[in-house]
């Protein structure tokens, strides 16, 4: 124990020992010599001389090369030293030999060994002050403290070689100063190089960590606004210490503009390589990450040097190459992003120039091209949408069953109801089951109109845009994708081939119930955008439009379709146009006529939920058609010869279709409005069952006339066609003399038809 404490003892004499001025140290070597230790402690003495002994063997061989140089300047002072000695020696032989002169020649004697004295103390001091001239700024050097190796060399040069005369040594360290003011030069610059390049190699990551520490910067501002707190700065990324140290040597060695210089062309040539990207940049997201990082990384670091060395780089330099930058960057975004054809990229890459952008003027670089550019990119955003939307509506429309949707529980009800705004109080007193009017396409198709309204909201944050602008740009989309994509898609599939009447049907109610849910689109956008529907100046919506032009191609298509049907019916028709007048029982109508009005009977029962008058106007058509048809059937070219029995059967025919139009097949129609349909050929009809022409012939032109819709001109071939059939049966001989006279009378109506046609229709 006592062992222990007295070499702790020891241990703190020695830390005294070597701390303490040597005036004071007389009372701490008392204190080892009255102890009883002194052997011991002169063991932890010798230890520690050998340590320092080390120390200075370590240091010696760290600095060996300047050593031996310095003992090789000494060395040729040696060399003279020796000849001088020689002299001595020589003087000293004489002297001996000559005694007699030795006595009268001492004081001689003890000048020259005055000199040898002197001589030996220059030679220990040159030796010693060439050493520590040199010895200073090598060890600068090697802890790269440039400037105060720089300002000890300029000491040395200006104040210490002066006054030591004008001795060899001097020149000697006089010619190596401006040596040693090259090497610390073009180390600095090596270390300059070195960063310029590990910047050039690490710009991705350094933009990458300023804009995450600017998005958590400004988010601590949003959650905490009570604490200010500085943008973090480029130092806390790089260090720039390489370009302040060179920037320092070189204005020292008074060669800042070259620093300058160089400095401003090596950034030059490293932001061109930032500024091209890699040709399939386009194909991740990830590649145009990586050219906004490298970009974001470049100019932070030029900001801070602009901020911190007070003009190796001006404003208007980093400006310069900020406008670079911009157009070319844009450039770039404009060649790339025309390549993409999926909206989620475009979006992702919308938020990535966004984030681009902020990052950027946040360090007070103007971006304003950078969001004109996003507002240009969101028409080819929009055009992407809608490509993207005509494929979804028109999987919507194929896959569509077109029947109305069957309700089977409250849950069922409430979860289409959700999907699509109705509004029918009358539907909700049903019990279930019930079935909704409109198939599923309609829910599904206003759905998908809302998905697309949120996409353009998508794009359209964090755009710095006004509420207006915003809502603006939403209904300006949304109604190229009613006018364009949704109604292109309804339009083609109303008119592809093979719809029915009954799908067609259906189409028009779903459109009505879409047209009728367009203010619900517009308070939804306004819901989302906060600004009321009715704004001064507001955009609004063509859905209304868009389904009614639907529906209208929707009823076109019923009317063709119909019609078709009615002549399919009609080319069943086989009329016996010489046939013979029945004697007798009532004539029965033709065949394919009961098949049509059946035909017309269904689908007109199918009708009864269209919307409006389409019900009616359908109705009309087809009923117009058939009496069309019927008369073409009477007027057609190939049918020379038209007795009167064939006339009795189309009278017969056209009754039947006037009972079918008078008991009313479609609701709406006042009184017998649907029967003047048939009255062209009722008229026609009637003039030749009843051989009426006295009237026709004198009534003729005027309002009351009771054959008004009966033309000349078709009246005049119908009836050389029974002529014609007179004459080729040859039977009016065989007629009573009322037979006979009829066939006059055929004549005379005939020459009497002509001459109204002549007056009339010249």
């Amino acid at each position: 124990m006592a062992s222990v404490e007295a070499a702790a003892e020891h241990e703190r004499i020695l830390r005294e020992i070597e701390s303490t001025d040597t005036n004071c140290i007389g009372p701490t070597l008392r204190s080892v010599y009255d102890g009883q230790e002194h052997g011991l402690f002169m063991e932890k003495l010798d230890g520690r001389i050998r340590n320092h002994d080390r120390e200075i063997e370590k240091m010696c061989n760290h600095h060996f090369q300047g050593f031996v140089d310095s003992i090789t300047e000494l060395l040729k002072v040696r060399g003279e030293a020796q000849k001088l000695k020689s002299q001595v020696i020589e003087t000293n032989r004489r002297l001996q030999d000559d005694g007699k002169e030795l006595i009268s020649s001492m004081e001689e004697l003890k000048q020259c060994r005055m000199q040898q004295r002197n001589i030996s103390l220059v030679i220990f001091g040159c030796f010693f002050f060439q050493g520590a001239c040199l010895f200073i700024p090598l060890c600068l050097l090697c802890v790269c403290r440039y400037y105060p190796a720089l300002r000890t060399l300029e000491q040395l040069e200006h104040t210490c070689l002066p006054r030591a005369g004008q001795y060899r040594f001097c020149s000697i360290m006089a010619d190596n100063i401006p040596k040693l003011r090259i090497h610390i030069r073009d180390e600095a610059m090596t270390q300059l190089r070195d960063f310029l390049e590990s910047i050039r190699k690490h710009s991705d990551k350094i933009g990458e960590t300023a804009i995450k520490q600017l998005r958590d910067f400004e988010k601590n501002m949003k959650t905490h606004l009570d604490k200010i707190r500085e943008v973090p700065g480029a130092q806390d990324l790089v260090d720039f210490s390489p370009v302040y140290r060179c920037l320092h040597i070189y204005t020292v060695l008074g060669l800042r503009d070259v620093f300058e210089n160089y400095y401003r062309k090596q950034r030059r040539k490293q932001a061109r390589l930032v500024l091209q990207p890699h040709s399939n940049m386009h194909e991740t997201l990830e590649g145009y990450r990586r050219y906004f990082n490298q970009i974001v990384g470049f100019f932070v670091v030029e900001d801070h040097i602009l901020h911190t060395t007070r003009g190796l780089v001006n404003r208007a330099y980093v400006e310069e190459l900020w406008e670079l930058a911009l157009s070319k960057t844009i450039a770039a975004l404009r060649t790339h992003s025309s390549y993409c054809d999926d909206p989620d990229l475009i979006l992702d890459l919308k938020n990535l120039i966004v984030i681009f952008a902020d990052t950027l003027q946040g360090y007070g670089f103007p971006v304003s091209q950078l969001f004109d550019m996003l507002l240009e990119m969101r028409e080819q955003y929009g055009e992407i949408l809608l490509k993207r939307w005509n494929i979804t509506f028109r999987q919507v429309l194929d896959q569509d069953n077109y029947s109305p949707i069957p309700v089977a529980s409250e849950q069922e009800y409430r979860h289409y109801t959700s999907q699509f705004p109705l509004q029918d109080p009358e539907l909700d007193k049903l019990p279930f089951p019930k079935k909704l009017p409109f198939s599923e396409f309609v829910p599904k198709v206003y759905c998908q109109i809302k998905e697309f309204i949120y996409a353009c909201l998508k794009y359209s944050e964090d755009l710095h845009l006004s509420s207006t602008e915003v809502d603006d740009m939403i209904r300006k989309s949304t109604n190229l994708l009613l006018t364009r994509t949704l109604s292109h898609c309804l339009q083609y599939a109303i008119k592809k081939k093979n719809v029915g009447l009954a799908e067609l049907v259906q189409a028009i109610i779903n459109t009505t119930h879409l047209e009728q849910s367009c203010h619900y689109l517009e308070e939804f956008i306004s819901n989302i955008t906060n600004v009321p529907p009715d704004t001064v100046n507001a955009t609004k919506l063509y859905g209304t439009s868009t389904f009614k032009d639907a529906r209208h191609a929707a009823e076109a298509e019923i009317y063709t379709n119909l019609n078709a049907k009615i002549d399919q019916f009609l080319q069943l028709a086989d009329y016996d146009w010489i046939a013979a007048v029945q004697g007798g029982g009532a004539l029965t109508p033709s065949d394919y006529l009961i098949d049509l009005i059946a035909f017309l009977k269904s689908t007109f029962s199918v009708f009864t939920n269209l919307p409006g008058k389409v019900a009616q106007t359908a109705c009309m058509s087809a009923c117009k058609h058939i009496s069309t048809s019927l008369l073409q059937l009477l007027l057609d070219s190939e049918v020379r010869q038209i007795s009167m029995g064939a006339l009795q059967q189309l009278d017969t025919d056209v009754r039947e279709c006037e009972s079918f139009a008078r008991a009313g097949p479609v609701a709406g129609f006042q009184g017998d409005t649907l029967l003047l349909a048939f009255s062209d050929l009722r008229q026609l009809l009637d003039l030749f069952t009843q051989w009426d022409w006295s009237t026709y012939l004198a009534d003729y032109g005027r309002p009351t006339c009771k054959y008004l819709r009966v033309n000349p001109h078709t009246a005049l071939a119908l009836l050389e066609k029974m002529r014609e059939t007179g004459r080729k049966n040859n039977v009016f001989a065989q007629f009573r003399k009322t037979d006979r006279d009829r066939q006059k009378l055929i004549d005379t109506v005939l020459k009497q038809l002509r001459n109204l046609i002549a007056q009339h229709h010249a």
